[in-house]
């Protein structure tokens, strides 16, 4: 699976057992992915940001950062996850209802996690190149597919059962006459994150892109909101 010999496979154990299962170190400290996940999310989007980078020589930030973004999103590592195998791997209580494409993408990203403490950035490098970009992605084709945010983070909010709002914050016009719009996400009444666009459509999307981005890097916003009020009927 991995394309190289594992030195402590201690920190392979630790990156598939999973929360549900209430294992503990010899310390007495809790014994489960979460920390490697934290380690792996960061070492993923640094890696697959270099490869596209290199990949589209001649393409700008907001294409490049789209392109990583459908890469790293939790759906596209579930996915990987379970066409190397690694979902099989995954310690886990069988009542525990996570949804399986969050546990294995999260797996996935301790994985990454674990092979950088094991390993270094370099073999981290190899086995997100080798063994997933060229087997198993067609970054051309993903890189143009068109991703609906708006739609994905209107699915995450009826999981939740959080409300969803867009508010319109200012319409200005740039040098050439062109309309600006900024608009802000409210996700169970928090500002989630803003965007701009030449219409209000894509000042929602923007919005929505960088809401998902931050409810997946910012785990206090993510329980906030999750734990909040502001909840659908």
């Amino acid at each position: 699976m991995l394309g190289f010999y594992p030195r402590k496979i201690s920190l392979y154990q630790e990156a598939l057992m999973h929360k549900s299962m209430h294992a503990q170190a010899k310390s007495g400290a809790s014994l489960n992915n979460e920390r490697l996940e934290f380690l792996g999310d960061a070492i993923l989007d640094a890696v697959v940001g270099e490869i596209v980078f290199h990949h589209f020589p001649r393409k700008r930030e907001g294409f490049l950062t789209n392109t990583r973004s459908k890469i790293v999103q939790r759906e596209s590592l579930g996915r990987l996850a379970q066409e190397i195998g690694l979902d099989k791997l995954i310690r886990r209580n069988e009542q525990n209802q996570t949804h399986n494409s969050y546990l294995a993408g999260n797996a996935f990203e301790a994985l990454v996690g674990a092979i950088y403490l094991d390993r270094g950035y370099g073999h981290c490098k190899t086995f997100i190149k080798k063994k997933i970009m060229r087997r198993l992605i067609d970054i051309d084709k993903l890189a143009y597919q068109e991703v609906n945010f708006k739609s994905k983070l209107l699915e995450w909010c009826q999981k939740h059962k959080v409300t969803l709002e867009y508010v319109l914050l200012d319409e200005t016009k740039t040098e050439d006459g062109s309309p600006l719009f900024c608009s802000k996400v409210m996700v169970g009444g928090h500002e989630c994150a803003r965007g701009k666009g030449y219409s209000k459509k894509e000042s929602h999307q923007k919005a929505s892109r960088n809401a998902l981005h931050r409810l997946k890097h910012d785990r206090k916003l993510h329980d906030e909101i999750v734990n909040s009020k502001h909840v659908t009927n």
